[in-house]
């Protein structure tokens, strides 16, 4: 039998710590009687003298393990959850994890669920610093390997791509991800907080030298305001026509210490009734689920958990708000675990994963994560119909598959491998920035064979302008690749969109323009964007640094807040050379170890 209360009271603080910092978190309890008053006081003093300057970002292998012992000590007759819970919350506010307020909030909404989840797992208490840490801190069985089934059929042979003959037709294909707008975001307001999230109604007010929020945005700890995704909504909406847009979520913004069903459901509403006026009922939006569109964040409980711990509530309001633009079918499956597939035109199908089946902040995984809600196995089918009628596929979601559990990322792999003649794009978001990830054939690694597109966010969180991306694709024509021909990035340039000329004083532009930041081809010098010129493309990074740090630039939309070279450029291009998790063999070459892999992957998480 395992010891549940160390593994309820260590775990529950460490992932609330992972939280607060890949998005950000917080509720205590009034002491009851002496006993619990005594082994409350000793825990906290045990705490207390770990707790200067404390920023979990900087947690240590060592310093997860000796947490651990000190809970274990506190907890010996500390099964209640409502008792964990108050350790758990003047933990977060002795290490300084968050101010007061967000630590004891954000414990109070994760509570119940995360503590349901534990108690229905296989966790035990030594693989806690293994899940939150990688595997150079512990091994984490809870995520065993496991293996889809491929069906018994040959794959076909590969025929390298060709670039489309003169005139062929293409698509326009508008990109929208990580919109994160905030209805507490307030112009003037402090943006550098001591809070997970700043630019706010309630963030202390900007003395010298701390900044005040600008009116389309900050380059800070902030998200966006709803005049700034309208602002985008116009502009792209004059930039039309456009023949469909692909949608990867996170519509709230990063306080995710005080969110409820009810302002989720509200903020969903109104963005997906927003983009269905501006771009108009003619324009087809096919959304994917984010891993912020759920509260407590990253809660996605696979379909085996009924009742009012499942997400029927932000499913069905999903399924409402998108039936203009999805067939009943795919209304059925998006329903019951958030994923569907659907007919874009005659040669090409979408489908649309939900990623939180694949990540490892979604601790209902922690339940069982094979396979959740049989969605890999479905999309094998999906691909298997698509190859059997001559058809392409392009794959959605929010998360990209680099960034997965390590079982579920390889299997991922391997089913791009298997129908890397079927599968003719991949378009994911999360990280904020503008990046992307190689897949290579599984017996070699040196054949590129698909590259899955990472695109920069709408919100600046965290030091970046706002941007959307477009996308040009070989058209509807026999024999179309369906291929990802061109891609473009655009922007709201903040420095200027807040500081306007207006006659003889500056102030924000009351209508700014999103414009151009580059071009895929012309930025690269590339001819195409078949996988093979972005493998060439890193190859360049590694033997032309100015190449690499016009990519940097880039990667932040045009506004680099650190410089990055040595150690920082070898973690970068091996995440890129990365489709899959774990993947030491891409990287070896580029002298990067396991633990700066993990460490690389990690910083990906803070969205």
């Amino acid at each position: 039998m395992k010891p549940v209360a160390f593994g309820l009271g260590a775990f529950l603080f460490l992932y609330l710590g992972f939280a607060l910092f890949s998005s950000h978190v917080g509720t205590a309890y009034p002491v009851q009687d002496e006993e619990q008053t005594d082994a409350r006081v000793r825990f906290v003093d045990a705490v207390k003298k770990l707790q200067v300057g404390y920023d979990w970002r900087n947690l240590s292998c060592s310093f997860c393990k000796a947490l651990f012992i000190i809970v274990d000590v506190a907890l010996v007759s500390e099964v209640n959850e409502q008792r964990v819970a108050w350790l758990v919350a003047e933990a977060c506010v002795k290490l300084r994890l968050a101010e007061e307020q967000v630590c004891r909030q954000i414990i109070a909404l994760f509570r119940d669920d995360f503590i349901r989840a534990l108690q229905e797992s296989y966790l035990w208490p030594s693989e806690a610093c293994g899940v939150l840490l990688g595997p150079d801190c512990g091994r984490f069985d809870i995520y065993a390997p496991w293996n889809i089934s491929l069906p018994a059929v040959p794959k076909p042979p590969v025929t390298p791509p060709s670039p489309p003959g003169p005139g062929s037709p293409r698509n326009r294909v508008l990109f929208l991800t990580d919109v994160h707008w905030d209805r507490e975001y307030a112009a003037g307001s402090g943006a550098d907080c001591k809070e997970p999230l700043c630019c706010r109604n309630g963030s202390e007010h900007p003395t010298w030298p701390r900044r005040g929020a600008g009116y389309w945005g900050t380059y800070s700890k902030c998200d966006l305001p709803l005049r700034t995704v309208e602002s985008m909504l116009r502009n792209v909406a004059a930039a039309g026509p456009w023949d469909w847009v692909y949608w990867t979520g996170d519509i709230p913004a990063h306080n995710v210490w005080a969110q409820t069903r009810s302002q989720q459901m509200l903020e969903l509403v109104t963005v997906t009734r927003l983009i269905r006026k501006y771009l108009g009922p003619g324009v087809p939006v096919y959304p994917a689920v984010g891993n912020h569109e759920s509260t407590p964040v990253n809660s996605f409980p696979p379909p085996f958990v009924h009742g009012n711990r499942s997400s029927r509530w932000l499913y069905d309001t999903m399924a409402e708000e998108w039936a203009p633009w999805l067939p009943e079918q795919a209304l059925q499956t998006l329903r019951r675990a958030g994923f569907y597939a659907v007919q874009i035109q005659p040669g090409l199908r979408l489908v649309s994963l939900n990623m939180n089946f694949c990540a490892r902040e979604n601790f209902w995984l922690m339940v069982n994560s094979t396979d959740p809600a049989d969605q890999l196995q479905w999309l094998v089918g999906i691909l298997q119909d698509a190859e059997n009628k001559g058809e392409k596929v392009h794959i959605i979601g929010h998360i990209p598959p680099g960034l997965c559990l390590k079982s579920w990322s390889w299997n991922y792999y391997h089913i791009i491998n298997r129908y890397e003649g079927t599968v003719a794009g991949q378009f994911f978001g999360h990280t904020h920035v503008d990046e992307f990830q190689m897949f290579y054939d599984e017996e070699t690694l040196t054949r590129p064979l698909g590259v899955a597109y990472i695109a920069p966010s709408v919100t600046t969180y965290i030091n970046l302008n706002p941007g959307f991306r477009v996308y040009y694709v070989d058209g509807a024509y026999p024999g179309s690749s369906h291929l990802v021909l061109d891609h473009e990035t655009y922007i709201l340039n903040l420095t200027e969109a807040n500081n306007h000329s207006l006659g003889l004083a500056t102030g924000p532009d009351p209508n700014p323009t999103w414009t151009l930041l580059y071009r895929a081809t012309e930025a690269y010098g590339l001819g195409s964007l078949f996988p093979s010129d972005w493998d060439g493309l890193l190859k360049t990074f590694v033997q032309d640094d100015r190449v690499f740090q016009r990519f940097w630039r880039l990667y932040h939309k045009g506004h680099v807040s650190e410089s990055c070279r040595d150690a920082c450029k070898t973690a970068t291009i091996c995440f890129l050379r990365s489709g899959r998790y774990d993947d030491p063999r891409q990287c070896a070459q580029l002298g990067v170890s396991r633990g700066q892999m993990e460490r690389a992957i990690r910083s990906k998480t803070l969205c």
